[in-house]
């Protein structure tokens, strides 16, 4: 892992025209991701900038080998954990935080609804996401996948699979009528985003995906939408 902008860094700037001005002076972004590939949480992230169309520099931190624990990442990020999203003069850790900074900068208001109804709504699928989802399906496959991480070592397969059930229930009769999370806000938003990585990868937890049909057919809109990217 090499901590700031290595060789090459050109390839991850992307233009944004942000005011009338930038249109002339050629507002530069300068992004960039410490990212774990099999990361759920990181994919949140890759995806949302996909589907945003932003360039972005892609340094990799392999927690196995101790580098999310270095003096230099601790001092981006002093949980040592991934994502970590580094905006010019701008260093933001932690996946929903990551995605709600995104949003609302470069968004221009389609992934996070302003009215605080949308808002609200957006966020209970963001705190569910961090529940349900995370300490269900994320942990279930983490304890499958064998990972070393806290996550896994906490909690057991049993309970976390039994956990990760209910969830799927609330997405089921959720998005049972309805193509998005939020349908409120007339298309995808980011808690379509934040809950998608760990519902899709369910079987690697052992949790069986076909009696949700439903969810089936959401994951499958999620796969459509214009600059998705491939699970990892």
């Amino acid at each position: 892992m090499k901590i700031g902008w290595p060789v090459g860094a050109e390839n991850a700037i992307r233009t944004l025209y942000r005011s009338p001005a930038a249109w002339l002076l050629h507002e530069v972004i300068f992004l960039l991701l410490y990212d774990l590939e099999r990361s759920g949480n990181c994919y949140k992230i890759r995806l949302l900038l996909s589907l945003l169309g932003i360039t972005y520099q892609k340094t990799s931190v392999d927690l196995n080998a101790g580098e999310g624990q270095q003096p230099e990442f601790l001092a981006l990020n002093p949980r040592g954990q991934v994502p970590v999203l580094v905006d010019n003069d701008t260093t933001l850790w932690d996946s929903t935080a990551i995605l709600v900074y995104l949003a609302r900068q470069y968004g221009r208001g389609l992934w996070l609804p302003t009215d605080p109804v949308g808002m609200a709504k957006v966020m209970q699928w963001l705190s569910f996401e961090q529940n349900e989802g995370r300490y269900g399906l994320g942990r279930a496959r983490a304890i499958t996948l064998n990972s070393p991480t806290l996550l896994a070592r906490t909690g057991n397969l049993e309970d976390s699979q039994a956990l990760a059930l209910i969830g799927l229930d609330v997405l089921e009769k959720q998005l049972t009528g309805n193509e998005w999370l939020v349908p409120e806000a007339g298309g995808p938003t980011l808690a379509d985003i934040a809950c998608y990585p760990y519902t899709a990868l369910a079987p690697e937890g052992g949790i069986d995906l076909e009696p949700f049909v439903a969810i089936k057919r959401w994951l499958t809109r999620m796969r459509t939408l214009p600059g998705y990217i491939e699970l990892p």
